[in-house]
């Protein structure tokens, strides 16, 4: 088997085993905490432009499926494990890992200590990394790593360019894309919703257009101050509908309202991240993966905050004083993870209809009250 080269920007290098596509990348280096669900890390659009590091040691036993996908065309840079499975065992499985990354055109490096690996990025924070096949001289992969500047149009790459339907019988859903993972169409699919997808620069008065009865912020890749535009459409659609943010959506939803975020040391991705629910105390289990979060010192007084991360406090869900609008930084699809935060799609489905509700009840009486005149 070839060799290939793993390159830090802090200098470290580690030689393994090449597996995948045969191709040279560069992107930021990130590691998941994650013992199963490597499908559907590896095709969710939030890891754009990053080389990917399973903490587990062994990735690709049980294959890849047909319905794990969370993309049809994944655009993370690469794959790093410490052992990739030669033989892939399960009853659904349809090919192996290295077929598959093989057929995306993703590199990936296997036989590497993962664990060294995942201390540099934890002590040094996330950093720029090359995988590279062994032939070129370090010393010009190294350079050429310190030459490279990463794009910042991430969520440009991965959004839909145009519209399109996921249609059901229930409520009118506008789902903006910014790197939408299936599982949340798989979830409002569950609660019978008609989904529409719309692209990430779409404007307020687009969205209002369709006459929507709620919208949804969806997860993404990148830095959420790199798209300042989307930060005009939300303000101009909140109060007018219910607004539910994941991830991407929620740091974007906390920025609209004047909170600010800050890019986090190594970020949160992995499937056993603990939230607690302020209100109740309720511990939730969750999937993450980001690495940027909201700053808690900066929100504004119309903004409360309903989750926090039980390990370091960071900002895990807000929910807005005066208008029907909530968002939280965890993954309540959860695919892969724990269900344990599910609910929340059922409680944007009630908030749907509390503000109908609501808005029937004020229609009703004006009328009554002009009647009277």
């Amino acid at each position: 088997m070839a060799k290939r080269l793993l390159i830090l920007e802090d200098g470290t290098i580690f030689e393994g085993k090449a597996f995948g596509a045969d191709l040279d990348v560069t992107g930021e280096i990130v590691f998941n905490t994650g013992m199963t669900g490597y499908q559907e890390s590896i095709t969710d659009q939030s890891y754009n432009g990053q080389i990917l590091t399973f903490t587990y040691p062994l990735v690709g036993n049980y294959g890849i499926n047909r319905d794990d996908y969370e993309s049809i065309t994944p655009t993370c840079k690469g794959v790093v494990v410490s052992e990739n499975a030669r033989r892939a065992n399960n009853w659904r499985n349809q090919m192996t890992l290295d077929e598959f990354l093989k057929a995306k055109n993703i590199p990936g490096i296997s036989g590497i200590d993962t664990r060294a690996l995942t201390k540099i990025i934890r002590k040094h924070g996330t950093m720029k990394a090359t995988l590279a096949n062994a032939g070129d001289t370090i010393e010009h992969l190294q350079d050429q790593l310190r030459a490279t500047v990463l794009p910042t149009n991430n969520i440009e790459q991965v959004s839909t360019k145009t519209a399109y339907p996921a249609p059901g019988v229930g409520k009118n859903i506008v789902l903006v894309d910014f790197g939408l993972k299936h599982s949340i169409l798989r979830e409002f699919s569950k609660r019978k919703c008609n989904v529409t997808v719309v692209p990430y620069n779409i404007s307020a008065e687009e969205i209002l257009h369709l006459n929507p009865d709620g919208m949804m912020l969806s997860n993404g890749p990148g830095n959420p101050e790199d798209i300042p535009e989307v930060l005009d459409m939300i303000r101009g659609v909140q109060g007018k509908i219910p607004i539910f943010g994941i991830c991407m959506g929620h740091q974007l939803f906390s920025l609209a309202n004047g909170a600010k975020t800050y890019k986090m040391k190594f970020g949160h991705r992995g499937f056993n991240h603990a939230v607690r629910e302020i209100a109740t105390g309720r511990i939730d289990f969750t999937s993450q993966n980001h690495g940027y979060a909201v700053d808690r010192d900066t929100l504004p007084d119309c903004l409360m905050v309903t989750h926090e991360e039980i390990n370091d406090k960071s900002v895990e869900g807000v929910r807005h004083r005066d208008f029907p609008a909530f968002s939280v930084q965890f993954h309540p699809d959860a695919a892969p993870g724990p269900h344990d935060a599910s609910y929340l799609f059922d409680d944007f489905i009630e908030l749907i209809d509390a503000f109908q509700a609501e808005k029937s009840k004020s229609l009703k009486s004006h009328s009554i009250s002009k009647s009277c005149r």
